[in-house]
């Protein structure tokens, strides 16, 4: 038995999970918000043929106060609810759209920003600016998110996430935006890219060697 079976999934390394060939929903089954945050930053995501690299993403966890999902489920926060490996698609303070990736039951993972790379002229079309994806409402608006993309599955079709074949070097800081469990260090970042939505502190950078602790 090797070392992903027998540790609980709170605890797997995302690159040894990713390694793998199996669908994009049953190689993130079971994970946190936390360890599929990380994971997620280098992966190739698109949406109908518009997309790029995951540089920036954040956690949001069942029993944090800062989640949808914190008071259980309800008609608006259904998705988080779901399948893992589905979108959680929500409008932030009534004005934009917020992508989110579904972890275990009850998490999600907020794509707060991508490196442009395909379906360029779509994407600046869309976003009638040189600002892409730096963000979380730029990126939805860019990639053409509408409402009705809540619980769409990222299996190929429409929607469709790349793991990355090797753990990029992460940044690490506090969250954006939020006003509870605002020191909890789980937003991620890709060392070195352009375009991230906020700076990130000068330390510290989680190398691609070290292990999940949740």
């Amino acid at each position: 038995m090797g070392w992903i079976e027998r540790m609980p999934a709170t605890w797997r390394d995302p690159l040894e999970v990713f390694m793998t060939r199996i669908p994009f929903q049953e190689q993130i089954a079971g994970l946190s918000a936390i360890a599929l945050a990380r994971g997620l930053i280098g992966a190739n995501l698109l949406v109908r043929g518009a997309g790029g690299i995951v540089i920036e993403t954040e956690a949001y966890a069942q029993d944090d106060p800062a989640s949808h999902s914190f008071r259980g489920p309800t008609k608006r926060n259904a998705s988080m609810f779901g399948p893992s490996g589905h979108a959680y698609v929500y409008r932030s303070y009534g004005i934009h759209l917020c992508l989110n990736v579904v972890a275990r039951p009850g998490e999600a993972v907020l794509i707060r920003a991508l490196a442009p790379q395909t379906g360029l002229e779509l994407m600046r079309m869309r976003r009638g600016s040189a600002a892409l994806c730096s963000g979380p409402g730029r990126l939805t608006q860019a990639l053409g998110i509408c409402p009705e993309d809540d619980g769409t599955p990222f299996d190929g079709t429409d929607f469709s996430i790349a793991l990355p074949s090797a753990m990029p070097d992460l940044l690490v800081g506090s969250r954006v935006g939020i006003s509870k469990a605002q020191a909890l260090p789980w937003r991620f970042g890709l060392a070195g890219a352009q375009g991230l939505s906020r700076p990130f502190p000068r330390q510290p950078v989680m190398l691609s060697s070290q292990k999940v602790t949740r």
